[in-house]
């Protein structure tokens, strides 16, 4: 039995799990049955082959005809046919052939008299229907045609792959790993779950990766989308409360500080929504704890006002204040916007720096000076 944390070259033998490794990054079984289809796709109706179009994707049921390797000329290596039929109609007209280049040892499971599914793009060639490197499924030597249906119609996982590891080794990897999974512990409590209509997370595994309708892998879907989302906030929840046994710098406005001085200044009055989040953010703000906040708004709604009264408070206790931007392009809007905001002199004052990654050593060496001295209040 397998636990998640145990590595893949114990179950899948040292090659596959280090090609795996390699190319995708999956070390663990935790990792593989996280590695999720990023679509599904469907082997199609099945299609008489008098019926087929040229150039679109097709799923027959046939039974072998005939088998025959001839080697290229002027090449080396090879070619496989298999000449297929359905037994829709009489001459090449319910006929296929299946090529394979280089890969005569398929002879030994297509053989004649074997009946299977097949699947590919059909084409032409000398006038004949042909299926080049098709993908197909024997048959055991007895099935219903209501079975070759029903396998027709199951969702096919396609994974995010390599050209090293194919989607369908990563799905042969997965049944090997499915198959003898132990048992897991459930993580949304029980109440949540049947509140939620959630799968357990053995299940909600098996029809992401296994789906016999779609419908399994969509339930499947919401259980681990939801799943997921209640990990992050459970995480959130329990680092805003250890938070709360950590020791941070009361931060206090003053009467006649930085933050009285710009409010003074501002040429417009503060919205109710500015002055109330502000309100709350000073009093995080002046508690022995660190402040975990989101601010939320509109666009054009004031949020880096919000901030900036924020930085002003913090900047009243010879604190400092670093504002973040995913961009250089945004870190250098919210620069002119908040010296825009300060005014020249309060800007001096605070010593507004901004730090990016395209400046010169010069300008940069002077920044970082401007922020480690602690003249750079922002």
């Amino acid at each position: 039995m397998l636990l998640p944390q145990t590595k893949l070259d114990a179950v899948l033998g040292d090659r596959t799990a280090k090609a795996l490794a390699r190319h995708l990054g999956l070390q663990t079984v935790a990792d593989l049955l996280q590695h999720y289809p990023r679509r599904y796709a469907t082997r199609g109706e099945l299609t008489p082959i008098r019926e087929i179009p040229l150039g679109e994707p097709v799923t027959v049921v046939a039974d072998v005809v005939s088998v025959s390797e001839r080697y290229m000329k002027g090449k080396k290596g090879s070619i496989l046919e298999v000449v297929i039929t359905d037994g829709s109609a009489t001459g090449n007209m319910g006929k296929l052939t299946l090529t394979f280049f280089n890969q005569a040892w398929r002879q030994k499971e297509l053989r004649v008299g074997s009946r299977g599914l097949f699947a590919g793009k059909i084409s032409s060639y000398q006038g004949k229907l042909q299926l080049a490197h098709p993908d197909y499924e024997l048959f055991p030597d007895e099935i219903s045609e209501a079975d070759a249906q029903k396998w027709a119609k199951l969702p096919i996982p396609i994974y995010p792959a390599a050209a090293s590891v194919t989607t369908w080794a990563i799905a042969r990897s997965m049944a090997i790993v499915l198959d003898t999974l132990e048992a897991l512990p459930e993580i949304i409590p029980t109440e949540i779950a049947s509140n939620e209509n959630l799968l357990s997370i053995a299940e909600a595994l098996r029809r992401i990766h296994q789906p016999e309708v779609e419908s399994d892998w969509k339930t499947a879907r919401e259980t681990l989308k939801f799943t997921e989302a209640f990990l992050l906030q459970s995480i959130l929840v329990k680092r805003r409360f250890d938070n709360t046994n950590l020791t941070a710098t009361p931060r206090r406005s003053i009467d006649d500080g930085l933050l009285a001085k710009f409010d003074a200044e501002l040429p417009f009055k503060l919205t109710k929504g500015q002055s109330e989040i502000g309100e709350q953010i000073s009093q995080d703000l002046a508690g022995s704890s660190p402040m975990n906040r989101l601010l939320q708004g509109e666009v054009g709604s004031g949020k880096t006002l919000v901030a900036l009264r924020a930085m002003l408070v913090v900047a009243d206790t010879d604190g400092q204040s670093a504002l973040l931007a995913p961009t250089e392009v945004l870190a250098n809007q919210h620069f002119n916007s908040i010296t825009k905001h300060l005014g020249d002199e309060l800007s001096r004052e605070l010593g507004v720096t901004l730090l990016t990654g395209q400046l010169s050593t010069q300008q940069r060496k002077q920044a970082l000076l401007q922020i480690i001295s602690g003249k750079a209040k922002i």
